[in-house]
């Protein structure tokens, strides 16, 4: 096997900090590094960050972190321009980690499109949350496994997905995927995934959440992948499988509609 020298590897980071002021949210702080960097189309509400990963897509070896802190009161919507692409790795897994920190009143969601994980990808990724305890905090994550636009049906690889949440310092979420070798054959299976390819988490934590339950079964009734949601201890959680990415965005933006009340971020059309 090749050895990939680890120069040859991308290191990037991005660090900001919003604060609401006179009515609006900016963003106080940005700080940028490697090939990450982030921008801020104007929006009628809150404040829109829109993330571009200039390498155009994240290697075997390959680092990012991510660290947003949204100040009291304020209302912060992150996404990413496109799709992130996991390609192949020759040795070591793709890192990517993420810290979210949701002051007192705010609102943040983190809604990136999707991961696409290509055969042979590897991938190890975290997820941290911090909020109070009357912050609102909304998180999407969806993954394709393999390109499907590009025949690649047989995918074998490696995930490691572990996410943490906090709200008033004490922790109410936690979870950790596993799946590796043969993906497509796991997801093949009547009880793991029933040949999905593409599947999501939401997760809506407010005081109000709860309440927003029938709301989002209601408009997923309808929807044209499988799904299932529960709500408990001020948290919403709903998780899609689907053999179509198409057809799973589209119930994300249905359920996204119900929790937010809004459309998604525009870089989604």
């Amino acid at each position: 096997m090749t050895t990939v020298p680890a120069y040859v590897r991308a290191r990037g980071g991005i660090r900001a900090v919003f604060r609401a002021r006179d009515g609006r949210t900016h963003a106080e702080s940005v700080f940028e590094t490697g090939g990450l960097r982030l921008r801020f189309p104007k929006t009628a509400r809150g404040c829109e960050g829109v993330i571009v990963n200039t390498g155009g897509g994240v290697a075997g070896g390959d680092q990012a972190d991510y660290d947003f802190t949204a100040g009291a009161e304020s209302d912060v919507v992150l996404t990413t321009v496109a799709a992130e692409k996991i390609y192949r790795a020759e040795q070591d897994p793709a890192e990517i980690s993420l810290s979210l920190r949701a002051g007192e009143r705010s609102t943040l969601a983190w809604l990136p499109q999707e991961t696409i994980l290509f055969s042979g990808a590897r991938l190890r990724r975290r997820l941290d949350a911090d909020m109070a305890a009357d912050a609102s905090l909304t998180i999407v994550e969806a993954l394709v496994f393999g390109r499907m636009a590009m025949g690649e049906l047989v995918v074998e690889g490696e995930l490691h997905d572990r996410w943490r949440v906090r709200r008033g310092r004490k922790l109410i979420f936690a979870e950790d995927l596993r799946i590796d070798g043969d993906i497509t054959g796991t997801l093949d299976r009547p009880a793991a995934g029933r040949k999905g390819r593409a599947t999501a988490t939401i997760l809506h934590v407010s005081p109000g959440a709860e309440g927003r339950l029938e709301d989002v079964r209601a408009v997923l009734a309808h929807a044209p992948c499988e799904w299932g949601a529960s709500a408990w201890n001020g948290m919403l959680a709903a998780r899609l499988i689907s053999p179509s990415p198409e057809m799973q965005r589209a119930a994300i933006v249905l359920a996204l509609q119900a929790l937010r009340g809004c459309a998604p971020p525009r870089v989604w059309s």
